[in-house]
């Protein structure tokens, strides 16, 4: 696995998201919980360019992997 470490904002800009702080709570507010049963690729909020990017930096164990683990937590938890 590459060791970058990637930030929110930066895996938001990859996902082509609004990346400032404020934008990512109002993302993270309006989209969890995410049902266990569900993947975070399988989420209906992503095109599906952003949930191939998920799968694969996952599949993958990317450089993107910590971050988009993070990601799911952030999106798993109910506040």
């Amino acid at each position: 696995m590459n060791q970058a470490h990637h930030r929110m904002t930066e895996l938001f800009q990859q996902l082509g998201l609004p990346s400032e702080d404020a934008e990512i709570h109002e993302f993270l507010s309006k989209h969890r919980p995410l049902p266990a049963e569900k993947t975070l690729a399988e989420a209906e909020f992503w095109t599906a360019s952003q949930a191939s990017f998920i799968r694969e930096a996952l599949m993958l164990d990317s450089d993107w992997t910590g971050i988009v683990d993070q990601l799911n937590e952030a999106l798993r938890a109910s506040q």
